[in-house]
């Protein structure tokens, strides 16, 4: 059986009647052109996913009747990624390959060596572009995004609700290496990744402070995007493997 294409349906609207709007809606019915009879998957970033029938296609309405939902499992690690923020020609990449690896939440932060500032609330756009990279590879969730542009201490601050801190940082080759049990076992899970110049000594003395263990992903300088992408793939091994 061919692949359902997918849509976004915010937690608000799954509920009796399923109705797309707005961009799903016109995507549905202008660029794929479906029509009433049609199947659809469709999911709300938040773990309810299923498969619909479509009733009815209007211009900018269409509505659903459920035919099978279901609800994918609560993951027991929850990792969320600070990001220093940086260049934007790549996050879009970060943004949906964070989405493949099941990131959680992304905190886009503003680092001293930052390039760019960070606004004052995440941009839609941002989560425009996590939504397009679920309804690719058929995730049923979607990570929260958030900016913070009080830099270091603003996260630091952040973390103090989290099961498990770490701070990704060069120097630390010689103290702790990442390992799969750091990013598997259950609670919350919080990683700082600097931006492309990394961090500086200050920011890292903020996040030691703050509880967080300085920790290294080997010895080879990562962009600020493969660093981050490295710590969710580190996740998907078993608490046993090592990366």
């Amino acid at each position: 059986m061919p692949r359902l294409d997918t849509f976004y349906l915010p937690p608000e609207g799954w509920r009796e009647p399923y109705v797309l709007t707005g961009g799903e809606a016109g995507h549905l019915a202008r660029v794929l052109r479906k029509k009433a009879g049609d199947r659809v998957r469709v999911f709300d970033g938040q773990g309810r996913y299923g498969e619909f029938h479509i009733e009815a296609v209007a211009r900018d309405a269409v509505r659903l009747t459920p035919l099978a939902m279901r609800r994918e499992p609560e993951p027991e690690a929850e990792i969320w990624l600070a990001i220093g923020f940086a260049k934007s020609a790549r996050r879009g990449y970060f943004l949906e390959k964070a989405v493949e690896l099941g990131a959680r939440g992304i905190i886009f932060w503003q680092a001293r060596r930052s390039q760019g500032k960070v606004p004052a609330e995440a941009k839609e756009a941002w989560f425009d572009q996590a939504v397009a990279a679920a309804k690719q590879c058929g995730a049923a969730r979607l990570p929260a995004i958030l900016a913070a542009p009080g830099g270091a201490a603003e996260v630091a601050a952040m973390g103090r609700e989290y099961d498990r801190r770490y701070v990704l940082w060069e120097a630390a080759e010689a103290e702790k290496r990442l390992t799969a049990k750091d990013m598997t076992a259950p609670g919350r899970v919080l990683a700082v990744v600097g931006p492309e110049g990394g961090l500086d000594d200050d920011e890292v003395r903020i996040f030691r402070d703050g509880g967080f263990h300085a920790v290294s992903l080997g010895n080879r300088v990562l962009r600020w995007e493969t660093a981050a992408l490295a710590v969710l793939s580190v996740s998907l091994l078993g608490p046993g493997e090592t990366s």
